[in-house]
């Protein structure tokens, strides 16, 4: 009988790792830039069996910076872009609220990737599902629900090396096209991460 295959997913933060990030909100697809080669780095994951989902703050809808019909034109220029290289993001979770709403699902509480994991019927904990983000709250969300954490530079990333406090096992890389480099290595010592916190 043939075993049965895993299921091999990655949860992404948006802003700071998929694309620049801004002190003043993503407000339209003309801002929404990918950053160099993260598109392409997602392509790789797909290429590799990944299923890769989304999951963003994105507080200046509840702020009103933005209207919903304006979030969903930004994912759709996301997607359309990721394609154009031959990748496909299979999901994107957001949380609209502001941190006064006091939601669940405002990262850094976790029910963001609750919800995924309850989308894609998979134990984030037993699968060893990676979460990539630039801020300690991306990195503490996964980790409250036994994801692996992964720390990007890029974004915010420099800042939350310095102010610290990181979950423990966090692995720090350069960018998202490293993370996928150390990911994917057939060699038996991928390349190791800048940092991994103990």
């Amino acid at each position: 009988m043939e075993s049965e295959r895993k299921m091999k997913l990655i949860i992404l933060d948006r802003d700071g790792v998929i694309n620049y990030d801004s002190d003043s909100f993503i407000k339209s697809p003309a801002e929404w830039v990918p950053l160099p080669g993260s598109l392409e780095a997602i392509a790789r994951l797909n290429q590799a069996g990944y299923r890769v989902v989304v999951s963003t703050n994105q507080s200046g809808v509840g702020r009103g910076f933005f209207a919903m019909a304006t979030l969903n034109a930004i994912h759709q220029k996301m997607h359309t872009s990721a394609q154009q290289v031959g990748a496909d993001i299979d999901a994107v979770f957001f949380c609209p609220h502001t941190q006064v709403d006091n939601c669940d699902c405002r990262k850094p509480k976790a029910g963001m990737l609750i919800e995924i994991a309850k989308r894609f019927e998979i134990n984030l904990r037993q699968e060893s599902v990676i979460v990539v983000g630039d801020s300690l709250r991306d990195l503490q969300a996964g980790f409250v629900v036994g994801c692996l954490p992964y720390l990007v530079l890029t974004g915010k990333g420099q800042d939350t090396v310095s102010k610290g406090g990181l979950p423990p096992g966090t692995k720090i890389y350069a960018d998202l096209a490293e993370v996928v480099d150390a990911l994917l290595s057939a060699d038996t010592t991928p390349p190791a991460p800048i940092e991994t916190l103990s």
